[in-house]
């Protein structure tokens, strides 16, 4: 276990009608809000109206900005900047899911950047010199990315449709208002595409050459069995709240940043999919669902033992030990059985993607970069197999 610092301010309200005290939290860090959403589900669904009635009791001045959209794009980002500029606005607000959230944050950040905010996610070493930025809160409609919580944010340059990412605390939510009823409206596929999300970030964190952190593997691992037995409930009974609560939870924990203390973890397959996500623009836990397995099989030789401890306790793979390959191999068809039970692809052919363009994804996930991901580094080459692998 290495050495780690654990910091996470972010002040979770779970529950019910937990909506009604985003104006009240607001005023304790502003009075001029953006008001940051996607597109008329938060309207639909009555949490909108619930979020500006709460505004509006505490007094709270408030720009709406809507649009955002899956892949959240570098030109909103850059119009919720000179928005937040032009109103002297000081907080905010991310009503709706990880893409929301993540736009939110870039604009935090890009108000009290120096230079150009596409500057910090292309090069990250610029974070040192971002020292602050507008605080955010967050309503979360769709658990999934997690960032309502997390120390991350992921923005797509149309301009060539790079995604890039940057990791900073200054952009960490003051506050997340987490009400699982805000979820039961959620299309089955994106419920789908969410617990997908959830799963890899903890198979990330999971997979760490790393010794003896047996005590976050074992959070890990209960997590991921949270998410395998509630996700499939969820698409069968949408309303269960028990369920969708436990959906909820189980996500900001997955990237609050807990589940990485005492080890370094891996990050790679997120890399990957966002060159397939950014150019084709497919929902990212489903990309996600498609490279992990083709991932898992090019690198598991890296550290079999860290794979056969996956298939025992998440799996329940119990075959021969004298047949490591089998007990690995077995993990990955229950990975992709999962996967195909919540109706999510498995292959780029699913999603009617083929190899065209992976030579070029491989290629563009290096620009920047020297390599992605931890357990086995991977250069151009070896990414261009795990597309072939996934084909």
């Amino acid at each position: 276990m290495i050495n780690f610092e654990f910091y996470n301010p972010a002040r979770i309200i779970f529950g019910k009608d937990t909506e009604s005290q985003a104006g009240k939290q607001i005023s304790k860090f502003g009075k001029r809000v953006l008001l940051h959403y996607g597109g008329g589900s938060v309207k639909a669904n009555g949490v909108y109206d619930k979020v500006v009635k709460s505004l509006k009791e505490e007094g709270l001045f408030f720009v709406e900005l809507s649009g955002v959209v899956p892949n959240p794009r570098l030109s909103l980002v850059r119009e919720g900047i000179e928005l937040c500029k032009k109103n002297n606005l000081d907080f905010v607000l991310a009503v709706g899911g990880g893409s929301v959230i993540d736009s939110a944050k870039a604009i935090a950040a890009g108000v009290r950047y120096s230079g150009d905010v596409w500057e910090l996610y292309m090069d990250n070493s610029k974070l040192a010199g971002l020292t602050e930025a507008l605080p955010v809160g967050v309503v979360l409609t769709i658990p999934a990315a997690g960032s309502e919580s997390s120390t991350a944010s992921v923005i797509t340059n149309e301009e060539g449709w790079l995604k890039r990412a940057i990791n900073t605390e200054v952009v960490i939510p003051k506050f997340a208002v987490l009400n699982p009823e805000s979820s039961y409206t959620l299309p089955a596929y994106q419920t789908a595409c969410g617990a997908s999300d959830i799963f890899a970030h903890l198979m990330e964190r999971y997979f760490t050459q790393e010794p003896n952190v047996d005590f976050t593997d074992r959070l890990i691992e209960a997590n991921m069995r949270t998410i395998l037995n509630n996700a499939p409930l969820a698409l069968k009974n949408p309303n269960d709240y028990n369920v969708r609560a436990e959906i909820m939870w189980a996500g900001a924990v997955a990237h609050n940043n807990l589940l990485n203390t005492g080890r370094i973890g891996d990050w790679g397959s997120h890399d990957i999919e966002h060159e397939i996500s950014g150019a084709y623009d497919i929902a990212h836990g489903a990309g996600l669902s498609i490279v992990f397995p083709a991932w898992m099989k090019y690198v598991y030789k890296q550290n079999v033992d860290k794979f056969i401890q996956f298939a025992m306790r998440v799996f329940n793979v119990d075959f021969s030990f004298d047949d490591k390959e089998k007990i690995v191999f077995e993990m990955i068809e229950r990975l992709e059985a999962w996967y195909v039970r919540m109706g999510l692809p498995i292959r780029l052919s699913d999603v009617n993607i083929g190899s065209e363009r992976i030579r070029e994804m491989a290629d563009k996930c290096m620009v920047g970069r020297t390599h992605v991901g931890n357990f086995q580094k991977l250069k151009a080459d070896d990414i261009y197999e795990i597309y072939k692998l996934a084909l």
